[in-house]
């Protein structure tokens, strides 16, 4: 009875899967067709790859769309942090009201946020660029991180800081080696999130930069108003760093875990 059961669950979730998957494999083979089209299979060619390094206004987007990520977490998780933090030590009443404003921005609709955006650095004067375009990542990432970093400042003992200064730490190395190893795992989610989201953003920053200052989610926007194979080639590199960091990520802790099960072992013996 139960086995009967199974199989219709492993069914649906292989069709599920299989159409999840299909049009990714199909965009990667296709990235190696030998013509323009994008459907008919003429043959096995490097040539839009190649196409792909030679075009600078797709490398000026990676550059871009990297620069802006990595400038865009790195910020936001110092601010969602610190926040987190300091939320922790707020009165109940106040800590529901931030952190209600706080899920504001994510649930809100993202062309609402674009257009707000836009007309803000419009009323401030600020002229629309790489500089609008990294602070609009930044104020969509820190909710982000905060969201992701206050459950595990709320898991926290209250009087861990106070037991670390009791014992001569400074708050400062109270901070750095005793709550942010705690609340670790927050970070480093809030921080690959953020990331993701910024590289992946199109409708925010389709509104806010500006002055030839464009993100791989605009370009390739641009890029499907005509035929240009190049798209599968980018996307294909996207999905395979994205296939190698998902490896990494799997496999290392289960190397870690087992060496550490292993030196316990050996300690025992």
């Amino acid at each position: 009875m139960k086995k009967s059961k199974k199989i219709p669950s492993i069914a649906l979730i292989s069709a599920l899967i299989f159409f999840l998957y299909l049009p990714l494999v199909i965009m990667a083979i296709f990235s190696f067709n030998d013509s323009t089209s994008l459907s008919v299979w003429e043959g096995f060619s490097f040539c839009w790859y190649a196409d792909l390094i030679d075009n600078s206004s797709m490398i000026d987007a990676i550059k871009v769309s990297l620069s802006v990520g990595i400038i865009a977490t790195f910020v936001s998780v110092v601010l969602g942090t610190m926040t987190a933090i300091g939320l922790s030590k707020n009165k109940k009443v106040v800590r529901s009201m931030l952190l209600q404003a706080n899920n504001i921005p994510i649930m809100n609709p993202e062309i609402v946020t674009a257009v707000s955006l836009m007309i803000f650095f419009s009323f401030l004067g600020m002229e629309k660029g790489y500089t609008t375009l990294l602070l609009a990542h930044i104020a969509f990432c820190t909710p982000v991180v905060i969201t992701n970093v206050y459950p595990k400042v709320k898991q926290l003992d209250p009087n861990l800081a106070d037991a670390a200064m009791d014992l001569g730490a400074s708050p400062f190395q109270a901070l750095i080696k005793v709550i942010i190893p705690q609340i670790k795992p927050g970070i480093f989610t809030g921080a690959l999130m953020s990331f993701t989201m910024s590289f992946d953003d199109f409708i925010i920053s389709y509104f806010v930069t500006g002055n030839g200052v464009e993100n791989i989610s605009i370009v390739i926007y641009n890029m499907t108003k005509r035929t240009n194979p190049s798209v599968y080639a980018l996307s294909t590199i996207v999905l395979v760093v994205v296939l190698c960091a998902v490896l990494i990520g799997t496999i290392v802790p289960m190397m870690v875990k087992k060496r550490r099960r292993l030196v316990r072992n050996e300690q025992n013996v």
